[in-house]
C-alpha cells in the first residue's frame, strides 16, 4: 500500500540514503527546483508509520531543516539576482511575468504572512523565498516567518501522514483502498481550490500593478 501511495522508489531511496535524501529534496524544492519535496515528506512519514523503520521526529526534523536551509539559499539568490533579472529570465524556472506580478502584489501587502503560509501552497512553497529576496524583505523578518512556517508545515504534514501510515498498517484489503482513495481525493480538491485562489490573486495583481520593462 505504501508503494501505491508514493511510488516504489521512495522506500529504496530512504533505505539507501536515509533522511539526507528527504533533506535534499525539500531544500532543492524550496530553492525553486521542480522536485517533489512535499511528496517526499508525506511518503517518508507514511513509511515511518507503516514500516516502523524511521522515527517520525527524525522525518519532521529533516524536512524542517531542509525547508529552512533551502529557503534561505533561495532568499539569497533572489536578493542577488533582483527583480530585473527575474523579469528577464524567470520564465525559464517557472516564474512567468504573471507570477512575478503576483509575488510583488502579495509581498507588498502581506510580507511575512506569505512566507509563513506560502509553505503550504505549491507555487509559493517553491518561489516564496526567491521572491522575498528579490522584493528586499528584511532578512531577520524573513528568517523568523520562514522558520515558523517550515516547522509547522513539517509537523502537520509529517504527523498527518504518519498517522495515515499507521492506519494503513492496521487495516488491510478493501478498507485500506477506500482510505487511500479518500485521502487522494481530498488532496486533489485542496490543490484545485488553491489553484483557483492563485488565479484570482494574479488577476488582481495584474490590475493593480503597472507594467514594467523586463530589465
Amino acid at each position: 500500500m505504501f508503494e501505491t501511495l508514493s511510488g516504489p522508489w521512495l522506500p529504496q531511496l530512504i533505505q539507501a540514503h536515509g533522511l539526507w535524501m528527504l533533506f535534499a529534496l525539500v531544500a532543492l524544492e524550496s530553492m525553486g527546483v521542480p522536485l517533489p519535496g512535499e511528496a517526499a515528506l508525506i511518503g517518508a512519514a507514511v513509511y515511518a508509520g507503516s514500516a516502523g523503520e524511521l522515527g517520525i521526529a527524525s522525518v519532521i526534523g529533516a524536512a524542517a531543516a531542509g525547508a529552512i536551509a533551502g529557503d534561505n539559499l533561495g532568499y539569497l539568490i533572489g536578493r542577488r539576482i533582483g527583480l530585473p533579472l527575474l523579469r528577464r529570465y524567470g520564465r525559464h524556472i517557472g516564474l512567468t511575468p504573471e507570477r512575478l506580478k503576483l509575488g510583488q502584489y502579495l509581498f507588498s501587502r502581506h510580507g511575512g504572512k506569505i512566507v509563513f503560509f506560502g509553505r503550504f501552497v505549491a507555487f509559493l512553497r517553491a518561489f516564496a523565498a526567491v521572491l522575498a529576496g528579490a522584493n528586499r524583505m528584511a532578512w531577520p523578518r524573513f528568517l523568523l516567518a520562514n522558520a515558523l512556517g517550515a516547522s509547522c508545515w513539517a509537523t502537520l504534514f509529517g504527523l498527518g501522514a504518519y498517522q495515515f501510515g499507521e492506519e494503513i498498517h492496521r487495516v488491510a484489503g478493501p478498507a485500506a483502498v477506500v482510505v487511500l482513495v479518500a485521502a487522494l481525493a481530498f488532496l486533489l480538491l485542496g490543490a484545485h481550490l488553491l489553484r483557483r485562489r492563485e488565479q484570482e490573486w494574479t488577476v488582481r495583481a495584474l490590475a493593480e500593478l503597472p507594467d514594467e520593462p523586463p530589465g
